[in-house]
């Protein structure tokens, strides 16, 4: 454990073993995460992000309120539109020999299903883009309350739109389901699908983007799955665990001594997901890519009962992407010249220019 100052001088712990993550992560007596991705409170807004922001035991009715959407039989049902945005995809570059990974692909392809998932109008992708940029990305106070105002109140106006007109979308299903047996309020709603639409623009985006940056500089990866396509499940897995696009922070609930340190009540302690994802106490030789790494219990999808809601949806569009370029594209390579530097987080890479032989 180390101890630094945090934006609110209260100080902030930053843990780095995969015991002591997995701790803060499942211990919801000592650490909350309340406060968690309210980038909402820029702007004067009250409502929480849920289910992220919600502790235990609240938390449990809203998450088993959403989860019916990301389970196998759903996911099952959609396996036949997520392959079909792929094949899509790909047929406008497979013969071209060359594609811009990160922009033209990764950061579309998700989007499209997730949009597709909450019933959203295809004519906002690029203004939510935007306004996911600005918020997330762009460190501008300005530009994020800007884009808060901008999307908060599209996001209000889709809302009411459903509470006329129902449809068989996520969003509908929010704005009438029910909650141990009541409707959800104005916040729940808003908060709910707010957070949904934090969560499902770049994190899945950003993994694709990374994963196919290492293929690309090691070729023998690609070699292994496309030879052996029953790789695919554990090297997802382990795509996932050598790029962790966050780390995660929560904030302790009372005093306490942990490894000798005095925790104090409203400290935060940030997990180094990376630190956990690397440590050679859970992980032998951590940082050898091994495509069939079995057990692979990473924090890239967090743990606890926090654990990343959209996780199988996200597991299932890399799987699926995978099975259907190995079966048409031939192996790849950066394409001469382009800049391959990466820095750790989401979006991390916003070009990645491959090419490969179509004449093969």
């Amino acid at each position: 454990m180390a101890a630094a100052a945090g934006p609110d001088h209260k100080g902030n712990w930053v843990v780095t073993h995969y015991k002591d993550i997995e701790r803060v992560y499942t211990d919801n007596n000592h650490f909350s995460n309340k406060g968690t991705a309210e980038f909402q409170a820029l702007i004067g807004e009250t409502f929480p992000s849920i289910p992220l922001a919600i502790d235990p035991p609240d938390h449990h009715k809203y998450r088993q309120f959403l989860i019916p959407w990301f389970a196998p039989k759903r996911l099952n049902q959609m396996d036949a539109q997520i392959r079909g945005v792929v094949r899509e995809m790909m047929d406008e570059f497979v013969d071209k020999g060359e594609v811009d990974m990160a922009w033209d692909f990764g950061r579309v392809y998700p989007v499209r299903i997730f949009m597709s998932l909450m019933g959203f109008p295809p004519a906002m992708f690029e203004q939510f883009l935007d306004w996911e940029w600005d918020i997330l990305h762009s460190g501008d106070l300005e530009k994020i309350q800007a884009a808060l105002r901008g999307v908060l109140s599209f996001l209000r106006g889709f809302i009411a739109e459903k509470e006329k007109t129902p449809d068989e979308y996520l969003t509908s299903y929010i704005v009438h389901g029910r909650i141990e047996g009541r409707p959800l309020t104005e916040d729940e709603k808003i908060g709910t699908v707010w957070f949904l639409w934090l969560g499902g623009l770049d994190t899945v985006a950003s993994t694709i983007s990374q994963m196919y940056r290492r293929m690309a500089l090691q070729p023998d990866i690609q070699r292994q799955i496309r030879e052996n396509p029953d790789l695919i499940n554990t090297a997802v897995e382990e795509f996932l665990r050598t790029q962790p696009i966050l780390s995660s922070g929560r904030k302790a609930t009372r005093d306490f001594e942990w490894h000798g340190c005095q925790i104090k009540k409203g400290e935060s302690v940030t997990c180094l997901n990376p630190g956990g994802n690397f440590d050679p106490s859970q992980f032998p030789e951590p940082r050898t890519f091994d495509p069939a790494r079995k057990p692979n219990r990473h924090f890239t999808f967090i743990a606890g009962v926090h654990l990343c809601l959209g996780a199988p949806l996200a597991r299932r569009e890399l799987r699926i992407l995978l099975e259907e370029w190995f079966a048409r594209i031939p192996e790849f390579r950066v394409k001469p010249g382009a800049d391959t530097t990466v820095f750790p987080g989401l979006l991390s890479i916003r070009n990645l220019p491959i090419v490969w032989n179509t004449n093969i």
